[in-house]
């Protein structure tokens, strides 16, 4: 059980729940989630488990896609349909109208983050912030919208495609848009479908997780952690280097079979047991620790 499972996470549970039911499904003593999904939104939440969690920090920033659904016409202070409605607009919006004012936040753009959220201000959590009801200046984030397609539009509501990086959120680009069109916008509905490399087509839910437990077969949903970082360079050592590595010693990079480039590497046995991750140094001749994975 030590790797990476990929949840389905269900509407109206929290990631830090989702998370805990899944780890005591299977068994595991500790487990944790890469990339927070808000309570109302569902999909892709990358789980490690056991000995995995330390490399949650490690894992790529891969581009992120989501499916969201909004509604025009209403603002909330949350940015979706659970929040207090701060106001209501009639609608006259054609769908070309919504088409041109969604191609202006493709690329980079800026985003202030919204109240209801976990970025910190002053060592405070903005959320924590805005239940007590003070709104404080945030600074503008640079995000990139990868892709932006609206593939429904009826009257009032709409659905849109995104393919965004790391860090931009969905409630405050349809915010945004609603704003341009004059008739304010919420989100209505979220599905993350892409994460960490991992599509929606590699998750499972809760409940798919019991039955295969109780089947006998949950191993088999579990990926090897370090599949998570293919996009890195691969070294093999030796059965000695294999020791040295794995109790927290430093490699020559001149006694390496290959020497990678600078930068964060997997590093395996001779036997293709992953034993880590390293980071090759040049300038010192050194392979440093950056991971141990330990295998009980």
């Amino acid at each position: 059980m030590n790797g990476i499972i990929v949840l389905n996470k269900e509407t109206n549970i929290t990631s830090f729940s989702a998370c805990n039911r899944a780890r005591r499904l299977l068994s595991v003593k500790k487990a944790g989630h890469s990339g927070t999904l808000d309570p109302m939104a569902a999909g892709v939440l990358t789980v490690a488990l056991a000995n995995a969690t330390r490399f949650l920090p490690l894992l790529p920033n891969h581009n992120k896609s989501y499916i969201a659904e909004a509604r025009l016409g209403i603002t909330t202070d949350t940015l979706d349909i659970t929040g207090n409605v701060l106001s209501r607009s009639a609608v006259n919006v054609k769908e070309n109208d919504l088409l041109a004012a969604a191609e202006n936040f493709k690329g980079e753009i800026k985003q202030v983050p919204p109240m209801y959220s976990a970025v910190t201000k002053d060592g405070k959590r903005l959320y924590e912030l805005a239940r007590r009801g003070i709104e404080v200046e945030r600074e503008p984030r640079s995000v990139t919208i990868h892709s932006l397609k609206i593939t429904h539009f009826f009257a009032d509501s709409f659905t849109l495609e995104v393919s965004c990086s790391s860090g931009t959120y969905i409630r405050t680009l349809i915010d945004d848009i609603g704003k341009l069109l004059g008739c304010g916008a919420v989100m209505t509905a979220l599905t993350r479908t892409e994460a960490n490399g991992f599509s929606i087509k590699d998750a499972h839910t809760l409940s798919e997780i019991q039955q295969a437990v109780s089947q006998g077969c949950a191993e088999e949903l579990i990926i090897p952690v370090e599949s998570c970082f293919g996009d890195y360079p691969c070294v093999n050592v030796s059965a000695a280097q294999a020791v040295r590595f794995s109790n927290g010693g430093e490699l020559s990079l001149d006694r390496l079979k290959s020497i990678p480039p600078d930068g964060i590497c997997t590093v395996f046995s001779p036997e293709g047991v992953f034993l880590g991750l390293g980071e090759a140094d040049s300038p010192a001749g050194l392979l440093k620790i950056k991971r141990i994975f330990v295998n009980e």
